[in-house]
This record gives C-alpha cells, sequence and structure tokens, in this order.
C-alpha cells in the first residue's frame, strides 16, 4: 500500500477521533478504521470512560468482513487489562491482517507491547505515520502521561490592540457570536475550566458550556485561598446542576462559609498556599490525582502571569475582536519580560478567521 494512501486512512481514522474529543477522558480519544480490498469497512471512535475503545467499535462495526482486513488506528492498541479487555487481543481474534499504527502509547502499560503481541500473532504491524499532526491532535493525553499532569490551555479575548477590557473595566463583548460559540466548545472538550476568585468577584461567571444539545460539562474550580466567594454568586448557584470545586487553605474547610458551599453542591478541596497563593505544580498534581488530563484557564492576569512563570501553560489561545480600544489593559501586565531578547518564543502558530474575529493558537516555548 502507498504511503499517500496509508496518510489518507489515518485522516480519516483522525476525524473520527474527533467525535470523541472532550468524552472518554482520561483515556485518549482515537479513531480507527477497517478497510478490505480498498473499501472501509467500518469507523470507530473511543466511548466513554469505561465502555469501547476505538478499535473494538470498528470491529463489531465490521462484524465478520473484518477477517483478513487491515486496521488503521491513530494510536497503539493496548495490551493490558483495565476498565476494558486488551484491543490487541480483540484484534487478534477478529482475524486482523495488518495493522497501520500513527504513534505508539508511551503509556507505560502498552509502550509497543500492543504492537508486540500483534506480531507474535503473525499480523503485520507498521508505525509511524502523521505523527506530529497524531501528537498534537493527542496533546492533553500525552502531556497528562509524559508529564503526570493535565495539559494547560490559556484562553484570553483581546482587541486587536491587545486589550482585554476598556479602562472601566467594562470587557463585554470583545469578540463575537461565533468565537463565543467557539469557547463554549473550548469549555466541553477539557476536562476542567479553572479560574480565580479575583474574575469571579469582578465578573460573576457562569463557566459552563451554554450551547444547544446535550454537551459534557467541565469541572468548573475556583482558587479561592480565603474563601472570598459569595454564595449567591452565579458561580455557586448553578452548581446543584454544573459540577463545581473550590480549592482553598485548609483553615477555611471547617468554616460555616465552606459547610454552606457544600450544602449548595460545590466540592471543597484543600492544599496550603504562601501569602494567599497556591503552588500551581500542586494544584494540576491535585488534578492529576482524580485523573482530569485537560485544564482550560478562564482568568485574570495574575493567575495566567503564575502559570507561564511557572512553565504550566502549555498552550494559548488569542481570540481578537474586530475593534481596538487604547489604553493600559494589557493580559499580561507584570509578566517580568523587560528586555525583547528575553520574550518568550511562540511556535506552531495557527490562525483562522470566525466570524470577524481572528483566532491566533499557539505554544510557548520554554527555556530549560
Amino acid at each position: 500500500m502507498t504511503e499517500t494512501r496509508i496518510k489518507q486512512y489515518l485522516k480519516m481514522a483522525m476525524r473520527a477521533a474527533e467525535k470523541a474529543r472532550g468524552k472518554c477522558s482520561p483515556n485518549p480519544f482515537v479513531g480507527s478504521l477497517i478497510v478490505k480490498n480498498d473499501t472501509v469497512l467500518s469507523q470507530g471512535w473511543t466511548l466513554e470512560y469505561g465502555s469501547d475503545h476505538s478499535e473494538i467499535q470498528a470491529l463489531k462495526k465490521a462484524g465478520k468482513k473484518a477477517r483478513g482486513a487491515t486496521l488503521f488506528v491513530t494510536l497503539e492498541p493496548c495490551s493490558h487489562y483495565g476498565k476494558t479487555p486488551p484491543c490487541a487481543q480483540a484484534i487478534i481474534e477478529a482475524g486482523i491482517k495488518e495493522v497501520y499504527i500513527g504513534i505508539s502509547d508511551p503509556n507505560p502499560l502498552v509502550n509497543g507491547k500492543g504492537m508486540q503481541m500483534l506480531q507474535e500473532a503473525g499480523i503485520e504491524v507498521h508505525c509511524g505515520f502523521l505523527e506530529d499532526t497524531i501528537r498534537t491532535q493527542l496533546e492533553y493525553y500525552l502531556c497528562y502521561i509524559q508529564k503526570n499532569r493535565p495539559f494547560v490551555t490559556w484562553k484570553t479575548a483581546l482587541t486587536l490592540d491587545g486589550k482585554y477590557a476598556a479602562e472601566d473595566n467594562s470587557s463585554r463583548w470583545i469578540t463575537g457570536n461565533n468565537a463565543r460559540q467557539f469557547v463554549h466548545r473550548l469549555r466541553g472538550e477539557n476536562d476542567v475550566v479553572l479560574t480565580g476568585i479575583n474574575t469571579v468577584l469582578s465578573d460573576n461567571p457562569l463557566l459552563n458550556v451554554r450551547l444547544p444539545g446535550n454537551h459534557k460539562q467541565p469541572l468548573r474550580i475556583v482558587l479561592d485561598p480565603l474563601l472570598k466567594i459569595p454564595v449567591q454568586s452565579r458561580f455557586v448557584t448553578i452548581a446543584s446542576s454544573f459540577p463545581a470545586m473550590i480549592i482553598t487553605s485548609p483553615a477555611m474547610l471547617k468554616t460555616q462559609k465552606a459547610e454552606e458551599l457544600q450544602q449548595k453542591g460545590v466540592k471543597i478541596e484543600t492544599l496550603q498556599c504562601r501569602n494567599n497563593h497556591f503552588n500551581l505544580h500542586e494544584v494540576l498534581q491535585l488534578l492529576y490525582q482524580m485523573k482530569y488530563y485537560s485544564v482550560l484557564l478562564e482568568t485574570g492576569s495574575g493567575i495566567a502571569e503564575a502559570f507561564i512563570k511557572a512553565k504550566l501553560a502549555d498552550k494559548i489561545i488569542f481570540l481578537y475582536g474586530a475593534r481596538i480600544l487604547g489604553g493600559t489593559k494589557s493580559p499580561l501586565p507584570t509578566l517580568g519580560i523587560e528586555n525583547i531578547n528575553q520574550a518568550l518564543p511562540m511556535e506552531k502558530i495557527s490562525c483562522r478567521k470566525m466570524g470577524q474575529d481572528i483566532v491566533v493558537t499557539a505554544y510557548p516555548v520554554y527555556q530549560a
């Protein structure tokens, strides 16, 4: 089979994987394609955690026709028992004769073992196609496995001249409806939407997904060391219907305020803080232990700067509204970079138009 054809089928598998984005963590969202005699028999994508992986879905749809067929899958099939049996064993039992894999799985429970199982069963295995593209698609999962923490995206809306608000602090709406819907989809694909208490006090946000139809709701988290959040805030008011958690200092846990918040459906977690600031590595470690693999920051400048200074912001999404404001409201006013030669470089820049607005995605390149 030509490399062009292989990549074509793997791109189809990637498109199938997108149907599972945000719906199956901490499992990776993977796509599979079963092909026989140059005809696509079936497609599969990862279902919610504890349900079928993409390979199983594709095999079930293909049925007996899968015998002697070729499987294309974006990530190496698993080889271990977890919530589900090993996909590699199901592939062998289905009679698949050849497998093309986008990238190997760095999970220590897999990490080549899936390919080895297939090869030992006499299946031809080929790995290493569209690797950069698939690694970007699976960036949440790969960060979770390789760095033992969730992947962090900072999203910010700015005017074309880089201001997040007017001088009177008004900021609604910088961007248009298309960009705002994009943000809701972004919330839906992340496990966690995180903000700080200052944002809650100034903007009173909901931080949930508000789109037509049924959508997975992220866990909404507020970093609030002194438990200043008003019980009447919109964040708290909807906590019985939309997951909510506050991270505060241990001294706040026994207070009446904490009890009131818990009665309204807010989960309380505690971490030690210093000068009313949390160690962000500890925040992410807490979320890692809770099996969350992606975090969307919807914060003011203080927390955004702290994540960047700690080299923990993995991706930045700038939404530029089609207007200018002037003034002093810069999104990172105290980042502390004084010389252009010290500016934080960015890579893998992508840009697209969304209505009248522009969305720029970039990845910070931190110095070791």
